[in-house]
């Protein structure tokens, strides 16, 4: 059992910048590998970053790579995405996610996820 909470989404023009977190509960948070999605009006949910248990391994979709960047502080039971240099395709509700699997390998699809946040809003007007 994991509760997830986003915060940090908002309106932006584009070509700025925003920074989501994700807070989640319990003392386990170190056995999780983290991912965020995200879903817009219309569309499917999709993949947008994972970070893996340690920090030590990040894997982006090809949309996003080189704009956002995921980090994490075990820590403070942390989860973040940067956003940076954003696009009006950028636009969608983001979700962070927790992988309680012990997976080597990125989980690049939804269902491989056992835990969800309940999403922040990002907007970027053109």
């Amino acid at each position: 059992q994991v509760q997830l909470v986003e915060s940090g989404g908002g309106l932006v023009q584009a070509g700025g910048s925003l920074r989501l977190s994700c807070a989640a509960s319990g003392r386990t948070f170190r056995s999780y590998a983290m991912g965020w999605f995200r879903q817009a009006p219309g569309k499917e949910r999709e993949f947008v970053a994972v970070i893996s248990r340690s920090g030590g391994t990040t894997y982006y979709a090809d949309s996003v790579k080189g704009r956002f960047a995921i980090s994490r502080d075990n820590a403070k039971n942390m989860v973040y995405l940067q956003m940076n240099s954003l696009k009006p395709e950028d636009t969608a509700v983001y979700y962070c996610a927790a992988d309680l699997s012990l997976a080597m390998s990125p989980q690049l699809l939804p269902n491989e996820y056992e835990y969800w946040g309940q999403g922040t809003q990002v907007t970027v007007s053109s």
